[in-house]
């Protein structure tokens, strides 16, 4: 995702893909904005569905908007398919979640959602990482947590979580789908503590130590800036990570 923005501004560009086979691009949102920053929702959309299999397991990578496990965005449509006997399977949606960007200040955190939903199949578990250099503009990437730490507007923070929050009010916690009796996907306990985030790129966020159903994991971003943001145009690429375990 790319725009052309007014040097004085600050956009942060929270472009993504999913990386299991495929990735995926982000669409053009209009910009929120105040007299000194601008930021454009950050989608976490597509329209496209790939599977690929080799002699040890197969993976099926859609996105889309996600609604009981079906997509569409009206052209096409993505969907958890059938499980087949004998036949080791890995499967992901990405749900584009919702924005909470509007005008950015120093008095209150901006947040968006991501929604990963994962399925494996005669495999011991799988990894989700979340990867991608903080936002960037020009020499000045935004500051990044590297353990914990809660939301604090006024200090410039890109950071997340896959937690229930209360401030920011934002997030929810690992939806097993259909029962914690089928279902085994946790959250990393750096990333589990509610109100409080970190980012490290490339860092594990979520795993299942064993076959699961589907987990549906939400993950939740906040953006803070300071006085002493620089302005500017700022972008940062990020990729979900579904790794399987064998």
């Amino acid at each position: 995702m790319r725009n052309s923005l007014n040097r004085r501004g600050l956009q942060a560009v929270l472009a993504a893909g999913l990386v299991v086979i495929s990735t995926a691009g982000a669409a053009l949102a209009e910009p929120s904005s105040s007299n000194n920053y601008q930021m454009v929702e950050s989608d976490f959309t597509a329209g496209g569905s790939v599977e690929s299999c080799s002699g040890a397991y197969c993976a099926r990578a859609s996105i889309g908007d996600v609604s009981g496990g079906t997509a569409s965005d009206g052209v096409s449509t993505a969907a958890f398919g059938s499980v087949v006997p004998d036949e080791p399977a890995l499967e992901v949606i990405v749900d584009q979640g919702e924005s909470n960007l509007g005008e950015l200040t120093t008095e209150v955190t901006k947040t968006k959602t991501v929604t990963v939903r994962i399925r494996n199949y005669l495999s011991n578990g799988y990894i989700l990482q979340i990867n991608g250099e903080p936002p960037k503009y020009s020499n000045h990437y935004l500051s990044t947590p590297s353990s914990p730490t809660s939301s604090q507007p006024g200090t410039e923070q890109f950071a997340l979580n896959l937690a229930v929050n209360t401030s920011p009010n934002v997030g929810s916690g690992p939806l097993q789908v259909p029962s914690s009796e089928t279902s085994f996907g946790t959250v990393e306990s750096a990333y589990a503590t509610p109100n409080m985030f970190k980012y490290t790129p490339g860092e594990t966020v979520a795993r299942s130590l064993r076959e699961s159903g589907r987990t549906d994991f939400t993950i939740s971003m906040i953006v803070n800036v300071s006085n002493s943001t620089p302005a500017g145009r700022y972008a940062g690429d990020y990729a979900a990570i579904v790794v399987p375990v064998y």
